[in-house]
């Protein structure tokens, strides 16, 4: 840990619309800012996530040995709007933005100040944007701003054009996941310090081998392949489809039934799937359950192994994910567009093999710990699948490598990175800590 920054100098406020909640899960920021903050609250800080909750949950919870603070935003405004964390995007948006900034300072970074602390703030993504501006002034104003470190992360590309970035770059440190996203930010005339992604040590530990050959079972002989995100077109679900249709039509699949199983979200390009997936002949099957138990999920599957595609229409808890993984023979996510691939770094912990894209996923080689696709090509797909079908040593390989790496990207990792980050920061800021618990201590080169 930091020489600086510690929890007994430190509080950090996690930033973020995604958390922890199925309300509040639409994709991996949600994962993302659940695991940072739980880590770091673990690590001995003091930590408060604030994000856009559940609204019939508490608005404050204290979790992991009272360190871990779950504080739910706009929930009035949730109340309306039931469907999810962006559901009300806009509304919510600029309710978290007067709101927030005023909150923060009266019952958090004041109080803090007073106790000799500094505050350690991490927000995320384009919504928080307008209140880390507003943030910085109100600090600025209350003589509060040289008590804190402001970061803003960049997970993804999405709603760039509505940040003010003159002004948001002034008020904090931008910072991103990859080097990919990094050279993104670069066409803008931005230059963010990098801290990547990382996964909880728990996703570490082998799925049980027992419940990876029941679903195996479930899901009838021949060949596995998994897709998990959002149905978007940047994580070409389209180029999926086409190539289980490849693999079925190819004497492979005329001697193998080859069968994908997917869980995509509530976007509209779900329909565009469905209908490349009939175009091709393909059948699909839709499995919902209100209590996702591992029995009754593969209790499910079995009765879908008629079709070409089932599709998981429910929230997944993260055992099941894990042993999903660990049984297909390839888990697409093979995107155009990934900032980082959280989703890829997830399979290869649970020692399955990630066919990733070629952007973000700096932790990826290709047939060393996972298939690295570089073309929008079906084919190249179909003809991986294929290769590693007839090479199983090959894929015993693979999936032993991916597991080692996926060692180095644990968040316990990943904050040693942070902190040293943040040192550096607080450096070029002059932040003032308490040192031992004693006495003010200012950094300085």
């Amino acid at each position: 840990m930091s020489a600086g920054i510690r929890p007994d100098n430190t509080v950090v406020i996690v930033l973020s619309f995604e958390g922890p909640d199925i309300y509040s899960m639409a994709g991996g920021l949600g994962v993302r800012v659940t695991e940072l903050s739980r880590a770091l609250a673990n690590d001995g800080f003091e930590t408060h996530l604030f994000f856009i909750g559940d609204p019939t949950r508490a608005g404050h919870e204290v979790a992991e040995n009272e360190r871990w603070h779950l504080h739910r935003w706009c929930q009035w405004l949730s109340a309306q709007h039931t469907a999810g964390v962006y559901d009300g995007e806009s509304e919510k948006i600029d309710d978290w933005s007067r709101s927030l900034p005023s909150h923060l300072i009266d019952t958090i970074i004041r109080p803090a100040a007073q106790a000799g602390k500094c505050c350690v703030i991490l927000a995320e993504e384009w919504h928080t944007a307008s209140s880390v501006i507003n943030l910085h002034h109100l600090l600025r104003w209350s003589g509060l701003r040289e008590r804190c470190i402001m970061y803003w992360n960049a997970n993804n590309t999405f709603g760039f054009w509505h940040i003010e970035w003159e002004a948001l770059r002034s008020a904090c440190t931008l910072t991103t996941v990859s080097r990919y996203m990094k050279h993104k930010m670069w066409s803008l005339g931005l230059n963010p310090l990098v801290i990547p992604n990382g996964i909880p040590a728990r996703l570490l530990h082998p799925p049980s081998p027992t419940r990876v050959s029941t679903l195996r079972s479930a899901c009838g002989e021949g060949p596995l392949l998994v897709k998990v995100g959002r149905y978007d077109p940047d994580k070409r679900w389209i180029m999926a489809v086409d190539a289980l249709h490849v693999l079925k039509s190819s004497p492979f699949g005329a001697q193998r039934r080859v069968r994908m199983l997917v869980r995509g979200g509530v976007e509209a390009h779900r329909v565009d799937v469905m209908n490349r997936a009939a175009m091709h002949g393909l059948t699909w099957a839709e499995i919902t359950l209100a209590e996702p138990t591992f029995e009754r999920i593969v209790s499910a599957i079995a009765d879908c192994a008629f079709a070409d595609i089932i599709e998981l229409r429910f929230f997944v808890p993260e055992d099941v994910l894990r042993v999903i993984y660990a049984a297909a023979d390839a888990v697409f996510a093979n995107s155009g567009h990934e900032p980082f691939g959280l989703v890829g770094l997830e399979v290869m912990a649970s020692g399955g093999i990630a066919f990733t894209g070629c952007t973000g996923e700096d932790y990826a080689q290709s047939f060393r710990n996972a298939v690295v696709v570089d073309s929008e090509d079906a084919r190249e797909m179909a003809v991986y699948v294929i290769d590693l079908a007839s090479h199983p040593e090959e894929k015993k390989r693979i999936r032993r490598n991916a597991h080692d790496t996926a060692r180095h990207f644990t968040w316990d990792d990943v904050l040693k990175e942070l902190y040293r980050k943040l040192e550096f920061s607080a450096q070029v800021g002059g932040v003032v800590f308490r040192d031992n618990a004693r006495k003010p201590r200012q950094l300085a080169i």
